[in-house]
This record gives C-alpha cells, sequence and structure tokens, in this order.
C-alpha cells in the first residue's frame, strides 16, 4: 500500500482508546492540586483532540519514515474511501458469515464530531461489547459492508463513507444507543432545509475506523 506510516498502529490505538486509556498515556502522577487540575485539563483536551481530529493521522516529527498516507477507492462500494491502518491475518469474511466489530462513528458536517463508539458500549464486567451483524443482510449501512467484506480479523480501517453509502434512514444499524447522539446525527444529515439548499453531498459523510474482531462461517 502507497503511503506508509511506521508509527500507524500506536498512534492509532490511542485514536481508538476510550478516554481513560488516553488519558494514562498523557501524563505522569500529578505531586499537587494545582499539576491535577492541569492533568484533568490535559486529559479532556486529548479526548477532544483524538475525537476531533482523529480523521488525520499526525506523524511524529522526528520520524523519517513517514509520507502522506493515501486512501484508496474500495471496488464496487459507491465511493467507499479506506486506509488500511493494520492488515488483519485471519479470515475473510463472507456474504452471510456473522461478523464482530469495534468502531469509532464520525460525521464529517460537524468537524469530525464521534456520534458513536464500541468502546462506550460495555456490558456487566465493563468489558467493550462489539457491534455483531451478518454481511450482506442490507440491515447495516452499505459503507460498512463494503469496508468489512475486503477485511481480514485483525485488521482496522479508516473509510470514508460518502452519503449514498450512509445513512439512507433512521432504522439502518448501526444506531447510536444515546436517544441525544441520535437525534443530533439523524437531524443533521436529513436536515430538509439544507438538503432543500443543495448540501445533502456533504451532511451525511461519515468517517469510521473499524476493527474487525472476529467472524463466524455460515
Amino acid at each position: 500500500m502507497k503511503g506508509q506510516y511506521c508509527s500507524t498502529v500506536s498512534s492509532f490505538s490511542i485514536l481508538l482508546s476510550p478516554p481513560s486509556k488516553v488519558s494514562a498515556t498523557s501524563s505522569s502522577s500529578p505531586k499537587s492540586k494545582s499539576s491535577s487540575s492541569s492533568l484533568k485539563r490535559r486529559t479532556i483536551s486529548l479526548s477532544a483532540i483524538s475525537t476531533a481530529l482523529s480523521v488525520l493521522i499526525i506523524p511524529n516529527s522526528k520520524s523519517s519514515c513517514w509520507s502522506k498516507p493515501e486512501f484508496l477507492d474500495l471496488q464496487n462500494s459507491g465511493g467507499v474511501k479506506a486506509l488500511d491502518l493494520r492488515i488483519g491475518d485471519g479470515d475473510l469474511p463472507f456474504d452471510g458469515d456473522q461478523v464482530a466489530i469495534h468502531y469509532y462513528g464520525r460525521l464529517a458536517a460537524k468537524q469530525g464530531w464521534r456520534f458513536d463508539s464500541t468502546y462506550d458500549h460495555k456490558d456487566d464486567t465493563g468489558e467493550s461489547i462489539p457491534f455483531i451483524f451478518i454481511l450482506g443482510s442490507g440491515k447495516v449501512i452499505s459503507g460498512i459492508e463494503a469496508a468489512v467484506r475486503s477485511m481480514k480479523v485483525g485488521g482496522i480501517r479508516r473509510v470514508i463513507i460518502p452519503p449514498s453509502q450512509g445513512y439512507q434512514n433512521t432504522s439502518q444499524e448501526p444506531i447510536p444507543p444515546n436517544f441525544f447522539d441520535r437525534q443530533r446525527l439523524f437531524t443533521t444529515i436529513f436536515n430538509p432545509t439544507r438538503l432543500a439548499n443543495g448540501e445533502g453531498s456533504t451532511l451525511g459523510t461519515l468517517i469510521f475506523d473499524i476493527e474487525l474482531v472476529s467472524l463466524r462461517h455460515r
């Protein structure tokens, strides 16, 4: 793949980490009330940056092995662009397989606002719950299906999904479980006034970071 970046995986792991994991790497232990406040502000800032600016991969200025990453058009995807951040070494999925993914979903029209993340979906033990669906079922937005279809288990991919391959209605998955996030997402994408003004080509553009966790052949 063109546009290699030597620290992609480590940088991506920070972007995919829940806020608590991000903050753990941001500073040493505070020694005073003042430094504690500073750490808290830094934690908030890192969380905001990883959410709003995670569309970009920021190179280490000291590294000489970085060149501009290139998003490639996925074949037969309707315009979905993908950047592989880690190539998986597991099986490829086929239509009809049950697949489990982790993802961060962002809305380009809101400056990279993160509307949902499977890392925020926890079970009773506090573990993150992946999103599970049947590939090719049509219940999931087309852009995600197109992205997952050419991934291997263990792979991590960032995709830019055009409106035509994103949400076409409010019943397509994945649906943010939080009511306010869900409402903000759909009122932005399906805003009648802005659609009438010809903004439909930008309102529904989505950015997803996807990790193919596992699959079950059927």
